[in-house]
C-alpha cells in the first residue's frame, strides 16, 4: 500500500471532502506498515474496499415550523462497514452536517466500534437542521419528517442509529414513537439511548463522558500518574461533556473550565455537581450559550466572550464538541499554559497539526476513537438487553463499560508500544481496530 497514492485517487473522486480525507489520512499512514506485512490484504483491495462506504442515503425532509411555513432540510444515513456487525453509529443534527462530515464520523465509527469488542458495524447519519432556537413542537415535527423517510432502512440487526451531536434522548423519543408508528414493529432495539422506561439502559446518556474518564485513568495510570486533584478543561457543554465532568469530578479532578461556541466559563473553584446539573438545563435550552453557566451563578463561574476552553490554565484538555475543534495555535497555548494530557472525546477532535504538536512535545495524547468509545460501547449493551427483553442494574452497566475501556487502552497499548517504552495511541487504536475489521473483511470474501 502507498498512502499517497490511495489518497490521489480518493481526492480526486471526492474533491473537496476534506474532514473525510484527513480521517482516512490518518488512519492510512498508522497502518502503513502493518498493511505492507499482509500480502493478503493488498489481494484483497482491503483498504481500497475499506475507505469507501456501502451506501449512503440521502433524502429530503419536509416539515412545518410553528408559523405553519414548509422548512425544507437534508437528511443523511451513511452506511459504512458492516464486516463484524449491524450497522452502529449516531445521528447529528447541526447546521454544518455535509456528507463530508458523516462520511468522516462513519469511517471513524468502523473502528470505534471493532474497538469495543462487541459485534458492530460502522454507520452516521443526521441532518442540517439547526437546533437552536427550535421549539420542542418544531423539533418533534422535524424528527417525525426525517424518520418518516428513514424508516424502511434501519432495523434492531439491520442498522441501529443512536444519538450524536443535537440529538438527546428527546429527540431519540420523538425518532422511536414515529418508527414504531410506520413500521409497525415494537422492538425496542431499533435505536439506542432511549428513555429508561421504554428500553433505554441505565448510564447511556452518561456513558461517553465516564468512558472517556475511564480511559483516561488508565492512560495515567501506565504513565505513573493519577485524575486525583488534576484540572480539567473542557469544550461543550451537552451530553458528553455533561458526563466527562460528572465522572471527572467524581474520581477527585477539578473542572476548572467549560466552552460553548460563544466563549468559555472559568470556574476556578471547580465545578460542582449542582452546576453540572445546570448544564443539561442549557443543552435542552436551544440556547446553545455557555454564558447561561455564568449568569446562573455569577460568583463561581467567569464568562470570557470568543475565547475556548484551551485558554484556561489546565493540567489535561479534554475536547469534548466538535471535529477539529482544537487546532496547532490552541495545542501550543495549551503546552505553553503547562497542560501536560490531551484526551479527545469529540470525534476527531484535534487537527493533525495539534495532535503532530502534542506528540512532539510529549505531551500524553489519546484519539477519539479510543477515548470515546464509551458512548457505543454502552449503546452496544443497551441492544444486547433489548434483544434479551431485560434490563441491568447501573452497577453491572457500570462494571462492564469499565471492562471494556480497559479493554480498548490495552489493544492501544498493545499495537501503540514504541522501542523506548511509550506508547502512540494514536497508532495503537488505528492498527487494532483495522486489524479486526480487515481480519473479518477478508474471512467473508469479496462482497
Amino acid at each position: 500500500m502507498k498512502v499517497n497514492e490511495i489518497m490521489a485517487s480518493l481526492e480526486a473522486k471526492h474533491p473537496g471532502e476534506s474532514e473525510y480525507l484527513q480521517a482516512v489520512r490518518e488512519v492510512l499512514e498508522s497502518i502503513e506498515e502493518v498493511y505492507n506485512q499482509h500480502p493478503e490484504f493488498e489481494k484483497a483491495r482491503i483498504v481500497e474496499r475499506m475507505v469507501e462506504p456501502d451506501r449512503i442515503f440521502t433524502f429530503r425532509v419536509n416539515w412545518i415550523d410553528d408559523k405553519g411555513e414548509v422548512r425544507t432540510n437534508l437528511g443523511y444515513r451513511v452506511q459504512f462497514n458492516s464486516a463484524i456487525g449491524p450497522y452502529k453509529g449516531g445521528l447529528r443534527f447541526h447546521k454544518a452536517v455535509t456528507p463530508s462530515m458523516l462520511k468522516f464520523l462513519g469511517f471513524e465509527q468502523t473502528f470505534k466500534n471493532a474497538l469495543t469488542t462487541l459485534p458492530m458495524g460502522g454507520a452516521k447519519g443526521g441532518s442540517d437542521f439547526d437546533p437552536v432556537g427550535k421549539s420542542d413542537a418544531e423539533i418533534m415535527r422535524f424528527c417525525q419528517a426525517f424518520m418518516l423517510e428513514l424508516w424502511n432502512n434501519i432495523g434492531p440487526d439491520q442498522d441501529v442509529p443512536a444519538g450524536d451531536v443535537g440529538v438527546g434522548g428527546r429527540e431519540i423519543g420523538y425518532l422511536n414513537g414515529m418508527y414504531a408508528k410506520l413500521a409497525r414493529k415494537y422492538s425496542t432495539g431499533v435505536l439506542t439511548g432511549k428513555g429508561a422506561t421504554w428500553g433505554g439502559s441505565i448510564l447511556r446518556p452518561e456513558a461517553t463522558g465516564f468512558g472517556a474518564l475511564y480511559f483516561t485513568h488508565h492512560l495515567l495510570e501506565r504513565a505513573g500518574k493519577e485524575l486525583k486533584g488534576k484540572t480539567i478543561a473542557i469544550s461543550g457543554f451537552g451530553n458528553v461533556a455533561w458526563g466527562a465532568a460528572t465522572k471527572a469530578t467524581e474520581l477527585g479532578a477539578k473542572v476548572i473550565a467549560i466552552s460553548g461556541p460563544d466563549g468559555v466559563c472559568e470556574i476556578p473553584g471547580g465545578i460542582t455537581k449542582e452546576m453540572i446539573d445546570y448544564m443539561l438545563v442549557m443543552r435542552a435550552s436551544n440556547r446553545n450559550k455557555v454564558q447561561d453557566m455564568s449568569d446562573k451563578y455569577p460568583e463561581a463561574a467567569k464568562f470570557t466572550a470568543g475565547k475556548k476552553a484551551w485558554s484556561v490554565k489546565c493540567d489535561i484538555a479534554l475536547p469534548c464538541a466538535f471535529q477539529n475543534e482544537l487546532n496547532e495555535a490552541d495545542a501550543k497555548e495549551l503546552i505553553a499554559n503547562g497542560t501536560w494530557c490531551c484526551c479527545e472525546v469529540s470525534n476527531m477532535g484535534c487537527t493533525p497539526e495539534a495532535i503532530h504538536t502534542f506528540q512532539k512535545n510529549g505531551i500524553l495524547f489519546a484519539p477519539g476513537k479510543a477515548v470515546n468509545a464509551g458512548g457505543v460501547a454502552t449503546s452496544g449493551l443497551e441492544m444486547t438487553q433489548n434483544a434479551e427483553h431485560i434490563g441491568w442494574a447501573g452497577e453491572e452497566v457500570d462494571a462492564k463499560l469499565h471492562f471494556i475501556m480497559k479493554s480498548i487502552h490495552e489493544a492501544c497499548v498493545k499495537y501503540g508500544l514504541q522501542p523506548d517504552g511509550t506508547v502512540d495511541y494514536v497508532k495503537g487504536a488505528n492498527i487494532a481496530g483495522f486489524m479486526k475489521v480487515a481480519t473479518a473483511m477478508l474471512e467473508q470474501g469479496i462482497v
